[in-house]
Formats: C-alpha cells, structure tokens, sequence
C-alpha cells in the first residue's frame, strides 16, 4: 500500500509540475472560463485531463511492453535518458527566451468545450514520451509493478495532477495574470532543473545497476 501512496504522490506532483507553465491547454482553459464562464471552463478541464490519462495509460502499455522484453530494459531507460535530456533543454530555452504569455484561443466550435480540450490534449504529442520516461523511472524505483492498481493510480494521479492546474488557471488566472512571465519563467527553471535530476539518476541506474 505504501508504494500505491508514493506512486501516486510522484506522478500527481510530476503531472502537476508539467503543466504549471503557461501554455496552450492551460491559457485556453483560462481564456474558456473568460468566455463562457467557469464551468465551461470546468469542463474544458476534465476533457484534457480525460485526455491525459489516455496518454498516460499508453504509456504505461509502452513501458510494460518494453520491460518484459529483457533485452530491452536497457534501451527503455536510455530512451527515458533522451527524454529527460530533451525536456530539461525545453523548459530551459523557455525559460531563457522570458517572453510575456498571452492568452491564446484556438478558434474551434465553443459547443463542447469537452470535445474542445480533448481535442487539444490529443494534439500534444510529448505527452505520452514523458509519461513513459517517467513510467520507467518509477518501475526502476520500485514504486509501480505494472499491476491493474499501479497502472489505475499512475493513469488518475497524471489525470488529476493535470486538472488541479488547470482547475487553478480556470479560477485563479486573473489575480496570476499580471505575474505570468515572472511565473513562466521560474516555472520553467524548475522544471528544467527537475529533469536534469531525472537525468542524473537515469544515468546512475544504466551505469550502476
């Protein structure tokens, strides 16, 4: 039980870290309940969270592939390896570019906002690559075995995570607005820091197994 609490504490907290910087799904979650009122903007929320833990869970079928496969155990965390070293570049260019975010929409249909966020979820392809990088740092760690209820909390706490943030954005964003780039910029610092740690110790794990 006490790895199912950490599992789900990691992924909630690396979910809820990825999606603090200012962004597309964000600022449009922002911006939804500008226009439609908060609800909507609610249900925006649920439609990438809803999103996201379809990608997390493709992931975990990635990752589980790949680890019982033997031979491949090693190329899974050299993969995790590339994505921790490209994230942790990202979010540093981001950060050192220190540009104001606006508020952008995507012109869409304003029918369905659930459509609208999954819609848009779907459309960020780094997703399932973080959620198998991390995948495979926490099997390494111990902390998920690939068992229905691992692969449940690992797939809801990356669901929740996410919609805590964007439940923030939906909320709060006209009292942060003011301070988005100060915020962006130190965000993204964090993160990019977060994964060179991941890096690190994905370094240590291949080489001192």
């Amino acid at each position: 039980m006490t790895h199912i609490l950490i599992l789900f504490f990691a992924t909630f907290s690396a979910a809820f870290m990825a999606t603090v910087p200012p962004g597309l799904l964000n600022m449009n979650a922002a911006k939804t309940s500008v226009e439609k009122g908060k609800l909507n903007g609610v249900i925006f929320s649920l439609g990438v969270s809803s999103m996201i833990m379809v990608q997390a869970y493709i992931a975990v079928l990635i990752s589980k592939f790949l680890y019982r496969n033997p031979e491949a155990i090693d190329m899974l965390l050299k993969a995790a390896l590339l994505v921790f070293a490209f994230f942790a570049i990202y979010f540093f260019l981001i950060a050192k570019r220190n540009k104001e975010k606006k508020m952008e929409a995507v012109k869409m249909s304003k029918k369905n906002s659930f459509f609208k966020g999954t819609l848009l979820a779907a459309l960020n392809l780094l997703t399932i690559p973080y959620y198998s990088g991390l995948n495979a740092m926490w099997n390494e760690a111990g902390w998920i075995k690939f068992e229905l209820a691992d692969t449940i909390t690992f797939v809801l706490a990356a669901g929740s995570g996410t919609f805590s943030v964007l439940y923030l954005y939906t909320f709060y964003f006209n009292k942060l607005e003011t301070k988005t780039n100060r915020f962006s910029k130190n965000s993204n610092y964090i993160l990019s820091a977060l994964m060179l740690v991941l890096l690190v110790i994905t370094l240590f794990r291949i080489f001192y197994k």
